[in-house]
């Protein structure tokens, strides 16, 4: 199925006016590393600016997301993806638009009307309800059981003031089992797949709503979901759009899909989303900072993965897979046949780069190799020099000796829980919650505070944190406003230490040896005589209850959002991990 043609061929039918997609690269846009969404370039239009081909507009735009990158390796999740959207810039408003879609999922893609079912906004304050897109519906078909009235996902805004508007998203009944009378938008067998934001009304700072004089539509269709949904298949990966290449990479790791399906996908995405980006007419090349680090971290994961299919990594085994989706891209997307040899160049160097880090490892085990290697050996390549166990495993096997993987999985265990729960029932000076997010958020402090320490002055010290789900907000000695040099400076020296995959490690001592070995701490009288020291490889060395990461490369990208005074002589940043 060609989703693409067929949507745009379809709003040029209704006056629409093709625009090619924008660059993944935000041209003018240095708030995030990539184009995320599909309004994303177009923000300066639907806030009122004239665009140079009218006001109806349809196109497919590439997207890419990275706050997600651990979900990878399931389902439904991509790092990379197409967004097809079309767009009234004050044309038509919701009679004309929510015609369109029906039409464009009735007619052209001949979706039973009986598997698809509809949100509009309930209303709330003064707000009103969406009674124009809800009377809409029901002219055209869809019954009132299958129209659920929400307020928190039925209402876009972009930040806490400015064009804003309900919306109304459409679902498609993906399951085999019968269809139920009342459509219930938690039931996750019903699969969103098109949403239209009616921008109407404007927010004040003071939350104040009023109209709009010009009302825009902005609409939107993930591609790769879309195709899975018509195909019938519950693996994104085995649709269409996927099929070929994960094909290839079967054949490459003589692997079949069923049983290695997580390695297959991430390598499948993270090649896929390597190429766009090497691509993109932004020069992008793996680095350790922004987009490069990006870059750098999905080829690396890629090989990582490749490994564990048992897939030679000094093969070509990458460029095949890049040519491949090349060839399926360069129709629609012009860099990627302009660009190819560039693309194919950044992933074989990476490759041998990544490859060359493993060489302190490699040395270390070479020491080691002449007899079976027990739990404290295996726990040091992997804490102290960043060896998968999976790795270590690997290469026993070459030298017929064996590796005591049940002893690691106790130490490694039992470092976890070291620290979760060091000085229980005292002061910890840590982290009060300790999911998987805030473990990696309290991590980035200690680097916080390091480079702080290196950009600002020695005499930086931490005056407090608190840290979420969403951020980390990490309050620190200055006496001045932050430049933006100082704090890209900063925020490139977090990013460095993070890519060079530092180990985190932990002992407990007596305070009065922390302190002499030179560990840095907050409210030493608040902490117990026996404490544990965390250092992160020779960047930092601190008393702290934990619990932390293994290892910085678990982090991911690290960004300053807001740099602002706290208190008199007291400085605060909220930075967030994507």
């Amino acid at each position: 199925m060609n989703l693409k043609d067929l949507y745009i061929n379809y709003f040029i039918s209704k006056g629409h006016k093709w625009i090619p997609s924008a660059p993944v690269v935000p041209e003018n846009d240095p708030s995030v590393l990539f184009n995320t969404a599909g309004m994303q370039p177009l923000i300066p239009y639907l806030m009122g600016e004239p665009h140079p081909c009218g006001t109806r507009l349809v196109d497919y735009q590439k997207c890419i997301r990275t706050n997600d990158l651990d979900e990878i390796g399931d389902k439904t999740h991509h790092t990379f993806f197409e967004m097809l959207g079309n767009w009234s810039l004050g044309d038509y408003f919701k009679d004309e638009s929510i015609s369109y879609s029906f039409e464009f999922l009735t007619k052209v893609l001949n979706i039973p009307v009986d598997r698809l079912a509809v949100t509009v906004y309930k209303g709330e304050e003064n707000i009103p309800f969406d009674s124009e897109s809800y009377s809409k519906w029901l002219s055209l078909g869809i019954k009132k059981e299958r129209i659920a009235k929400t307020v928190d996902d039925n209402f876009w805004i972009a930040g806490t003031s400015g064009p804003c508007g309900p919306d109304t998203e459409i679902f498609y009944f993906r399951s085999d089992d019968e269809i139920p009378d009342v459509f219930d938008p938690e039931d996750d067998r019903w699969v969103e797949i098109w949403n239209n934001v009616f921008m109407q009304y404007y927010k004040d700072e003071n939350g104040n709503i009023t109209d709009l004089p010009k009302k825009n539509v902005d609409t939107g269709m993930g591609l790769e979901r879309t195709v899975a949904v018509l195909e019938g298949v519950k693996d994104n990966y085995l649709s269409s759009v996927w099929k070929d290449v994960i094909e290839l990479i079967c054949e490459i790791s003589n692997k079949p899909y069923e049983g290695n399906e997580e390695s297959i996908r991430i390598i499948a995405d993270h090649i896929r989303t390597a190429v766009f980006i090497s691509a993109d007419k932004s020069g992008i090349k793996p680095s350790n900072t922004d987009q490069g680090y990006i870059l750098r971290r999905l080829i690396r994961r890629a090989i990582r993965h490749a490994k564990k299919l048992e897939i030679d990594i000094n093969s070509d085994w990458e460029q095949k897979i890049a040519l491949l989706i090349m060839e399926k891209y360069k129709k629609y997307y012009n860099e990627i046949e302009e660009n190819s040899n560039v693309v194919l160049e950044v992933l074989k160097n990476e490759k041998e780069k990544f490859n060359k880090t493993l060489e302190k490892g490699l040395k270390e085990f070479s020491k080691v190799c002449n007899k079976d290697i027990d739990a404290a050996t295996a726990f040091k390549l992997y804490d102290t020099y960043g060896f998968p166990i999976e790795l270590t495993v690997e290469l026993a096997n070459d030298y017929n000796i064996k590796v005591d993987t049940h002893g690691f999985n106790e130490k490694f265990k039992a470092h976890q829980e070291l620290s979760r729960t060091a000085s229980a029932g005292k002061f910890k000076g840590g982290l009060a919650g300790n999911s998987e997010i805030e473990t990696k958020y309290h991590t980035a402090t200690h680097l916080l505070n390091a480079a702080l320490k290196e950009v600002v002055n020695k005499d930086v010290h931490q005056k407090g944190s608190n840290i979420t789900e969403e951020r980390m907000r990490f309050d620190f000695s200055c006496d001045h406003k932050l430049t933006d040099e100082e704090k890209q400076k900063a925020e490139t020296l977090v990013n460095e230490w993070i890519s060079e995959a530092l180990p985190v490690t932990v002992l407990e001592m007596s305070k009065e040896e922390a302190i002499k070995s030179g560990a840095e701490c907050m409210f030493i009288e608040k902490y117990p005589d026996i404490v544990t020291v965390y250092s992160i490889g020779d960047v930092s060395h601190e008393l702290c209850g934990g619990p932390h990461v293994k290892n910085t490369s678990e982090l991911g990208y690290f960004k300053i959002v807001k740099e602002e005074a706290s208190s008199a002589g007291v400085r605060r940043i909220k930075a967030i991990l994507e």
